[in-house]
């Protein structure tokens, strides 16, 4: 009999294809993962020699583009000393600094750090937080969390409970998850759109539900793998205020948003109002390793810690991973000491322009860009198998999913590049049917 070993030896892809579970993929009528040997700024390089350029960012996570030598160096110098070490009971010196850095990049209410090993976990740490903020303070019918329709939150059990349970990625699981309040997305795209009647839902469901609810989460501004909807800050400005009103928590979940994507260093900058928790993943680490961190405040933070229990029930085995930690705190730099906006506003402008020419087409019902985010929005849903294709044909790597094609790219991305990526949307866009 043949092992494992031996099918891969003789055609490694072959056997990733029959035997690997890749992301919202089918082992029985598998998506083509195209074999990638190395990526270099903002290419990857396929095992055939093609290279593409990289307009997702992986996952809008890579925004200095790949193997920086600075980023590299970061992650050597850690290797150096220490690659892994427990958490719990141990510290290090680069968790102590990259606290201190998103402590000082982030509203000043916002004094305590929790260190997760992903964007999905770190929501997964702020639902406990709230929920076991309020059991701590005596009210433990404070279980719900209030949220929007169209968000997505993660791929973890509590973080698909807050995914849209009707269009979202999880709909399947409804039945199991736990349940929470939804209220209508919000409509507006721009303040001046702004009308009060969008928070008529919640309104109404703070008045009467306030005494269950332990917090409001959503994605500030931009919801991203929900829809990559966009909306106003008015309405991020009076939930902030509502939830001021009923003494109800505020999650805001900047996995996607953080670190410059919008165009500001955070999306909650845009109405500038300061969350009592907050999500923090993807870019963190530049895209080199996986790492994400929730932040709270004083109130937030002692509230839990000075009650029984006295501690916080959470433990990841690999949280603060000291590489990831090094490389996080190498980035963050990084970014801080470059043009970030000034280069986020460039890709905003090419966006513009490159993917101005999809409105005229009919089966587009939308196109849309803020910051380093651009959106092509069509009436039905693009077909999986055939579209990636196209666009490695051309030499640009972009993955749709539903009815969306969008791009993120590395904000090191040049014009001329941006160019071709958006050219090569153009073109594939107008050969859908």
């Amino acid at each position: 009999m043949t092992t494992a070993q031996e099918q891969f030896d003789r055609d490694w892809l072959a056997f990733d294809n029959e035997h690997v579970w890749h992301p919202y993929s089918s082992v029985t009528a598998p998506i083509t993962a195209y074999p990638v040997v190395s990526a270099q700024g903002v290419r990857i390089r396929l095992e055939d020699g093609r290279e593409l350029i990289d307009g997702m960012a992986s996952w809008w996570s890579a925004i200095h583009g790949y193997n920086h030598p600075l980023l590299n160096q970061a992650l050597c110098d850690q290797l150096d000393a220490m690659a892994h070490v427990m958490f719990g009971g141990l510290t290090h010196k680069p968790a102590a600094q990259l606290a201190a850095r998103l402590i000082d990049i982030t509203p000043p209410p916002l004094q305590h750090v929790f260190f997760a090993d992903s964007g999905s976990v770190a929501v997964e740490v702020a639902i406990k937080m709230a929920i076991q903020y309020w059991y701590a303070q005596g009210q433990t019918g404070r279980s719900k969390l209030l949220t929007i329709r169209s968000g997505y939150h993660g791929d973890t059990f509590a973080a698909m409970s807050v995914c849209d349970p009707v269009g979202g990625m999880h709909e399947l699981f409804s039945g199991v998850l736990p349940k929470h309040l939804f209220v209508r997305a919000p409509q507006c795209r721009d303040d001046a759109e702004w009308s009060e009647s969008e928070l008529s839902e919640v309104r109404q469901i703070l008045a009467h539900q306030a005494h269950e609810v332990a917090a409001v989460i959503l994605e500030p501004i931009v919801q991203g793998a929900g829809g990559m909807r966009f909306y106003c800050p008015q309405y991020l400005r009076r939930i902030r205020e509502l939830c001021d009103a009923h003494d109800v928590l505020l999650i805001a979940d900047e996995i996607a948003t953080g670190f410059g994507r919008t165009g500001k260093l955070f999306a909650c900058e845009h109405a500038a109002i300061t969350p009592d928790i907050l999500c923090v993943g993807k870019a963190l680490t530049g895209g080199y390793m996986t790492l994400a961190a929730t932040l709270t405040t004083q109130r937030v933070a002692h509230g839990i810690s000075d009650k029984d229990p006295g501690v916080f029930m959470h433990g990841p085995t690999f949280m603060a991973n000291p590489l990831a930690c090094a490389v996080a705190n190498a980035s963050i730099e990084l970014l801080l000491s470059g043009p970030w906006q000034a280069r986020v506003a460039a890709i905003a402008a090419g966006l513009e322009q490159g993917l101005a020419p999809c409105r005229e087409f009919t089966h587009v019902r939308d196109v849309r860009v803020l910051g380093a985010i651009g959106v092509v929005e069509l009436d039905h849903p693009v077909d999986m198998h055939w579209m990636p294709g196209e666009f490695v044909k051309r030499g640009v790597w972009v993955r749709p999913f539903r009815n969306l094609v969008y791009v993120m790219p590395p904000y090191v991305m040049s014009a001329d590049d941006l160019a071709t990526l958006t050219q090569a949307m153009v073109e594939v866009v107008g050969l859908v049917k």
